[in-house]
C-alpha cells in the first residue's frame, strides 16, 4: 500500500467539516493568514513506517491544505511508497472545496486523481490510470457526488457548536467523502476530552469515535469493506489551531486486519495572525486503500 493510501486509510478516513456560523453574523475585517503545519509519525503494530506532513492555511473565508507522506525504513525501501494531496476553497457553514488534487506512487506503480468542485458538488472528476472495471463495483450515481468533501480538505475540521472548539458537539457529525472513485461516509460521535503535551501544542482535545459506511464506488463482495464497516476501533484526537475556528487531527488509530494503525503528532507549529471571520452559511478521505 502506498503512502498516501495508508495515511487516508486512517488520517482521512475520519476527517470532518463543518462550521457553524449564525446566518446573520457580520463579517469582521479580513486578518492575517494563520498557517499551522503538523508533522506525524505513521506507526503499524507499533512499527513505525513512515511521516507524513499537513499543512494548513486560514485566511479570511479561504483556506489551502496540503498533506504529504512518505513510507520509510525497510517498508519504504521496499515499496517506494509515498504521495501528496492539494486542496484549496471557502469555509461557510461546511467546507467548499473548488479544486483537489492527490498523486501518489510505489516502486511498480501510481496514481493520480484530479476534482473540481462547485458548492458541494463534483464538476469534474479524472483517475489516471483509469480504475479497471471489474462489473462488481457499486454504481456512483450524480446524487453520490452532491453535498460531499474531498479527502484534503476533510482534514481541516471547523467547529460545528459555537463556543468552545473543545466543546463535545464538535465530535457529533457525519462525513460525506468522495474521492473521485468511492463514496463513503464517516460517522463521529464524541468519546472523551484528554489532556496531552505535543511539541508546539500542550492541552485539551476531543477523542471522537468512528465508523465508516460504505456508499457507492466500493466492491461490496471485499472482505476489507465488510471489516470496515464493522470496525468498531477506529478514533480521531482533534486539536484547536489558535486563532481559528477550526481542528486538525493530532492522532488517528484505526484497527487493520494486520494491526493497529497509528498517526500521531510529532510536532505542531503555528505561525501567522489571527484568523476569526465568519463565512455566510452554504453548502468529508482519500480512499481506503485495500476496500476498492
Amino acid at each position: 500500500m502506498c503512502a498516501m493510501r495508508l495515511l487516508s486509510a486512517s488520517l482521512l478516513s475520519v476527517a470532518a467539516l463543518a462550521l457553524a456560523i449564525p446566518a446573520a453574523q457580520a463579517r469582521p475585517k479580513a486578518a492575517a493568514p494563520a498557517n499551522v503545519t503538523v508533522d506525524y509519525g505513521i506507526a503499524l503494530a507499533g512499527i513505525p513506517i513512515g511521516t507524513a506532513q499537513v499543512t494548513g492555511a486560514f485566511e479570511s473565508t479561504r483556506y489551502r491544505m496540503d498533506v504529504s507522506a512518505r513510507l520509510t525504513g525497510l517498508v519504504g525501501a521496499v515499496t517506494g511508497g509515498m504521495g501528496s494531496a492539494r486542496a484549496s476553497g471557502l469555509i461557510a457553514t461546511g467546507p467548499q472545496p473548488s479544486a483537489f488534487a492527490i498523486s501518489t506512487k510505489t516502486s511498480n506503480s501510481g496514481i493520480a486523481v484530479r476534482m473540481a468542485l462547485a458548492r458541494g458538488t463534483v464538476t469534474q472528476a479524472e483517475i489516471t490510470p483509469p480504475l479497471v472495471d471489474m462489473g462488481d463495483r457499486v454504481p456512483i450515481t450524480a446524487e453520490n457526488k452532491r453535498g460531499v468533501i474531498d479527502p484534503a480538505s476533510a482534514l481541516m475540521m471547523p467547529a460545528v457548536a459555537r463556543g468552545e472548539l473543545i466543546d463535545p458537539a464538535n465530535c457529533n457529525r457525519t462525513l460525506p467523502v468522495f474521492d473521485g472513485a468511492t463514496r463513503f461516509d464517516v460517522v463521529l460521535s464524541y468519546g472523551e476530552t484528554r489532556a496531552v503535551e505535543k511539541p508546539g501544542y500542550a492541552g485539551p482535545v476531543l477523542v471522537c469515535n468512528a465508523r465508516y459506511q460504505a456508499i457507492a464506488g466500493h466492491r461490496p463482495d471485499r472482505p476489507g469493506v465488510k471489516f470496515m464497516e464493522d470496525n468498531r476501533e477506529m478514533s480521531v484526537w482533534l486539536a484547536p489551531v489558535e486563532g481559528t475556528r477550526v481542528l486538525l487531527p493530532i492522532r488517528i488509530s484505526v484497527r487493520t486486519t494486520i494491526g493497529t494503525n497509528i498517526i500521531e503528532a510529532t510536532r505542531w507549529a503555528r505561525s501567522g495572525g489571527t484568523t476569526t471571520a465568519e463565512a455566510a452559511p452554504a453548502g468529508t478521505f482519500a480512499s481506503l486503500g485495500d476496500q476498492r
